[in-house]
């Protein structure tokens, strides 16, 4: 997959899947503009995504604000002067039934997961629409294609993410731009590994559990950030409104 010359966004891109798709991206060619609250983190991506050959930025930002998102864009547009992609993967967990699930919890992951999104989505489609081509790809969950126990908000907020996808790709399809989602399954991240500590779960017993599905194991980030290039550049060009589940087979049966 050739994306030289072409820059990418990607939100919450100092960690997990976010890092490993901005390196993928980086690798394929293409500038990366990262977004984070972590500036030593976006650093260290950074110096990575330069080792690669390729333009990077950071940007501290906060997909649930406005101005952030589309300070982000005027900041990636003025050093690359161009936006082809963007890959929207911040995101937040905190498991909890409806009982259980204060309006704090609920908030947090309904804005940062499915309203950044949206966020992240509306600042850059102008300059896509002016261009008449790009690419966006948000992450999903395969939890926004079937429920999971003690996950409400969660799920909420990750079905939401699919069906904004679906929408958004009718809206822009005519005007050149590609909209997709990835639904991934348990992946080895720091978000699982926080999970792990709030249950109080040894990491093993946790990958144990999680490694229940047709595969037998846990995802890596990788495996998730080969996906998202791939549906980025233009090996994907007839793909646009899916939700593509990369779970080990998870959600097949």
């Amino acid at each position: 997959m050739d994306l030289s010359g072409h820059t990418a966004i990607v939100t919450g891109g100092t960690s997990g899947i976010g890092r490993a798709t901005a390196e993928l991206l980086a690798a394929a060619g293409a500038n990366v503009a990262i977004t984070g609250r972590d500036e030593t983190r976006g650093a260290e991506v950074l110096d990575r995504v330069r080792e690669l050959g390729a333009g990077a930025l950071f940007v501290r930002a906060d997909v649930r604000s406005a101005e952030d998102c589309e300070r982000t864009v005027r900041d990636t547009l003025e050093a690359f002067g161009r936006i082809d992609v963007l890959v929207n993967n911040a995101g937040v967990y905190q498991g909890n039934t409806a009982l259980g699930c204060s309006e704090e919890e609920w908030d947090r992951q309904l804005d940062t997961n499915l309203k950044g999104t949206f966020l992240m989505s509306r600042a850059v489609l102008p300059h896509m629409i002016e261009r008449g081509s790009g690419s966006i790809v948000n992450n999903a969950s395969d939890w926004g294609l079937v429920g999971g126990a003690e996950a409400v908000a969660y799920c909420a907020s990750k079905g939401g993410v699919v069906l904004m996808t679906k929408a958004m790709a009718i809206d822009h399809g005519p005007q050149g731009i590609r909209i997709n989602a990835v639904c991934p399954g348990d992946t080895e991240t720091p978000m699982e590994t926080l999970d792990a500590e709030q249950h109080g779960i040894p990491w093993d017993e946790y990958v144990a559990v999680n490694s229940q599905r047709p595969l037998g194991r846990m995802g890596a980030p990788e495996e998730v950030a080969r996906a998202i290039v791939f549906l980025a550049s233009d090996d994907a060009s007839f793909i646009t409104g899916a939700a593509l589940a990369i779970d080990g087979g998870a959600t097949a049966g």
